[in-house]
């Protein structure tokens, strides 16, 4: 029977009706049903009661808890059974089955309950499938691995001071080119913040020549190739159709990275997160302008002193 040392409080039907007759046995060659019961470490008065529940044909232990009024009812349970066969490839959670055995006037039971039941049916919800791993999209072609070709931005929040700071960087050089800080993230910023970058670079020299020969067209050829390409996520002020406009008037091209993934602009989360963790203070300022004047001298140190591991394995610095 597997036990040793005294008998446990709670014990199987099986067990019990093995000690029964070894107390029996010993009874019958004529011990003492005390001497019998101290031998094998079992009580006197649950030899008693044990044989009473025998007899009674209920020798196996009662579910805990006893009969509670709130309890479950077999109607219920089928209820409950016939609900998950109904709509368990829609909820796929025993609390919105729970939810919807209500909503139906089926039944009317707590999530842990319906979990407790369909548990105990062996019946198990079948996750969703995983979605299949999507490829990330090459930059185009035509766009060249130098400085001043491609360009990434994004927005980056500091709420002590309640703003959102746009930041543009050169992809290739790694150059931290402007910054918009502003209460608002809407095209507006996108618009303000490249037209910043391209004054400071020198490109909308290029871009109005481009225009005075009619070669604004960002979807043409190579000697008509946009002048840039500008890389982002999918938030609204990317992909609004007033930034799209302001792209292609200025031959800039967008490219996207997949929805829900941010490794597709790892090159200006990383700037996020050096900005963040280098210059901790930023985070404690709560005045608008002292937080753009801060970014302002960041942006310079950044630039100018830091160096960076470029894609060729090699320290390099921005200027």
């Amino acid at each position: 029977m597997g036990l040793s040392g005294p008998v446990p409080a709670r014990v199987p039907q099986a067990t019990k009706a093995g000690l029964l007759e070894l107390v029996e046995e010993a009874v019958a060659q004529g011990w003492p049903l005390r001497r019998a019961c101290h031998e094998l470490q079992l009580g006197e008065v649950r030899v008693h009661r044990w044989r009473a529940r025998r007899r009674a044909g209920r020798l196996a232990d009662a579910p805990p808890g006893g009969a509670p009024v709130h309890g479950l009812l077999p109607e219920e349970i089928t209820e409950i059974m016939a609900v998950f066969e109904e709509w368990a490839e829609t909820d796929r959670s025993h609390r919105k089955l729970a939810h919807r055995g209500s909503y139906l006037g089926r039944f009317w039971a707590s999530p842990s309950s319906v979990r407790r039941v369909l548990a105990l049916h062996d019946k198990h919800f079948r996750p969703l499938p995983r979605p299949g791993r999507s490829v990330r999209r090459v930059f185009p072609a035509w766009a060249e691995f130098t400085p001043n070709s491609i360009w990434i931005f994004d927005t980056t929040h500091f709420p002590a001071a309640g703003m959102a700071v746009l930041i543009v960087e050169d992809l290739i050089s790694r150059k931290w080119l402007t910054e918009v800080v502003s209460s608002e993230e809407t095209s507006t910023q996108v618009k303000l913040g490249f037209t910043r970058a391209l004054e400071a670079e020198g490109l909308l020299e290029v871009i109005d020549e481009r225009d005075r020969q009619h070669l604004i067209d960002p979807f043409t050829g190579d000697e008509r190739r946009p002048v840039l390409l500008a890389v982002s996520d999918n938030g609204p002020q990317m992909t609004s159709g007033s930034t799209r406009e302001f792209m292609a008037l200025h031959a800039i091209a967008q490219h996207f990275g997949r929805p829900g993934t941010p490794t597709d602009q790892a090159w200006i989360e990383s700037l996020n997160g050096h900005l963040k963790a280098e210059y901790p203070h930023l985070l404690a300022i709560r005045d608008p302008a002292t937080l753009r004047a801060e970014l302002k001298a960041i942006r310079g140190h950044y630039n100018g002193v830091r160096l960076f591991l470029g894609d060729d394995g090699v320290l390099h610095d921005v200027a």
